[in-house]
């Protein structure tokens, strides 16, 4: 039962820090708007696709698990 409430623990850690990072999102100047991200807006059609920004947030995330000491 222990690990049920560890799990529980981590996966409100989680959302907590999901929730902030939505809350603050406009508030980091470069995000989404990096040179590799595809931005096509036509008459009456608008399409966006993050790439760039996508491979940042996937490094960043890499290194972090990767230095992340492991039990």
């Amino acid at each position: 039962m222990p690990e049920l409430g560890k799990a529980i623990i981590i996966f409100g850690v989680i959302l907590v820090g999901l929730g902030l990072v939505l809350t603050f999102f406009n508030r980091i100047p470069f995000l989404g708007k990096l040179p590799g991200d595809i931005y096509i807006q036509k008459k009456n059609f608008t399409f966006y696709f993050p790439l760039a920004t996508s491979l940042l947030v996937s490094i960043i995330l890499s290194l972090f698990f990767w230095l992340w000491p492991r039990r």
